[in-house]
């Protein structure tokens, strides 16, 4: 994949002031580096190791994972100056790790969330925050009782394409927003999640067990442990995985909370590999403050990825990597040629007379440069050491992931599914 998800989202962002629940957080000193134990070094997980490592006041202190080769891996990278281990809980009891980095597979983010703050830890947990919306409102209460700050690793809040996009819609550019198109494309094996399985995989080097946990048991699966996505059991799939990612962004655009309800279609259209999650869904939003959102990923298709478009009655604003585009309407003679070609000659000219007068020009396409400015995880550092609100809290992981989970629960149930945000109800219609 030329361009990610992530390389949308991480091109650049501007500080927003939000609220956290809870307690105010307590700053670290000026001269303290921010120690962090990263639990899950997979994928995603060896992303963060290595670009936390980057950022001045972060040190990386405590590495957990279930696979033998990430512990090398990231034992390797740290020149063996670190504590590593198969068990999550003995990073949270280390006095030397300050916070967490969680980018375990989703069925573990709610325990491994919960078990942090009460241990005193700060957490950036990945997205989805939680594997159902229970398990994201159950965080969301840990969170408001805590002193710990949480964020949430959805980027879409902190970039400075989506503050521009905000501003944008905010000052009225584009008119009445009516419609919100969403998509994401992939066509490869890595970006349908079958990652290469590493040949000395096996129950010798995998703690299968553990990686189960809450989960239903099964037989040792090298497939269903690396590939985890693919599995209902252990991920939301396209949904949660990739709608999160556009959904986090729509928030912050619109200043909305979420939808209030979604229809879903899609299926296994391309990687009939043993997998139980749809590898192309398309859901349909509908918001309360009026408007409609069209989401989509296709994982056999790779035209486009990324793009989000929004439109309103006076322009619309296109979102791609690195940049922003903004298409006024065009101006439309109000003269009507067509609708009156059926009247008689002289009232023809009697209302062509009467609609005499200078056309307005249509405004020019503007292509609209932002800045760069800090990282997603640059950002829950600096909170950290400047005791300063999370830049993407609990509350916002529960509105993106909650609306992802939405979207699964109306294409599994085959039906319109409506979402009370505030109670987190799910009726069906």
């Amino acid at each position: 994949m030329n361009t990610t998800r992530r390389d949308f989202f991480r091109k650049s962002a501007v500080v927003y002031t939000l609220v956290e629940s809870g307690v105010k957080l307590k700053a670290a000193a000026a001269n303290d580096r921010v120690g962090l134990g990263f639990i899950g070094v997979g994928v995603r997980g060896m992303e963060h190791f290595k670009a936390f490592q980057e950022i001045p006041g972060a040190r990386a202190v405590a590495v957990a994972d279930l696979y033998d080769g990430h512990i090398t891996r990231a034992r390797e990278i740290a020149k063996n100056e670190i504590f590593t281990t198969k068990d999550y809980e003995a990073v949270l009891d280390r006095k030397d790790v300050d916070a967490v980095v969680i980018a375990a597979p989703d069925h573990w983010h709610r325990k491994i969330t919960l078990d942090a703050l009460a241990a005193g830890k700060h957490v950036y947990v990945e997205k989805p925050m939680a594997w159902s919306i229970e398990q994201c409102r159950e965080i969301v209460a840990a969170s408001a009782k805590s002193d710990r700050l949480v964020q949430v690793g959805g980027q879409g809040k902190t970039t400075s394409l989506i503050a521009k996009a905000r501003e944008l819609v905010k000052s009225g550019a584009l008119g009445k927003v009516n419609l919100i198109q969403m998509e994401n494309h992939r066509n490869n094996a890595e970006g349908a999640w079958v990652y290469a399985i590493p040949p000395d995989a096996s129950e010798q080097t995998v703690d299968w067990p553990r990686f189960l946990g809450p989960a239903p048991k099964r037989a040792y699966d090298p497939k269903v442990f690396f590939r985890w996505r693919c599995w209902w059991e252990y991920s939301g799939g396209v949904a949660t995985d990739l709608f999160v990612h556009l959904l986090t962004a729509l928030n912050e655009v619109m200043d909305v909370e979420g939808p209030s309800s979604v229809v879903s279609q899609g299926g296994i259209y391309r990687w009939d590999d043993g997998r139980t999650v749809p590898d192309l869904m398309s859901s349909v939003y509908e918001y309360p403050e009026g408007f409609i959102a069209q989401m989509y990923v296709n994982l056999g298709n790779s035209h486009s990825k990324d793009d989000l478009l929004i439109m309103g009655s006076e322009g619309s604003l296109s979102i791609a990597p690195g940049k922003l585009t903004l298409y006024p309407e065009p101006v439309f003679s109000e003269v009507q040629h067509y609708a009156t070609a059926c009247w008689p000659e002289a009232m023809r000219k009697q209302y062509f007379d009467s609609m005499a007068k200078p056309a307005r020009a249509s405004k020019p396409v503007q292509e609209i440069k932002v800045e760069e400015n800090p990282s997603h995880q640059e950002y829950f550092i600096l909170s950290l050491r400047n005791g300063t609100p999370s830049k993407e809290t609990a509350l916002d992981g529960y509105h993106a992931a909650g609306a992802a989970h939405l979207a699964n629960i109306a294409y599994r149930k085959g039906r319109r599914a409506h979402w009370d945000i505030g109670t987190g109800k799910v009726t069906l219609g």
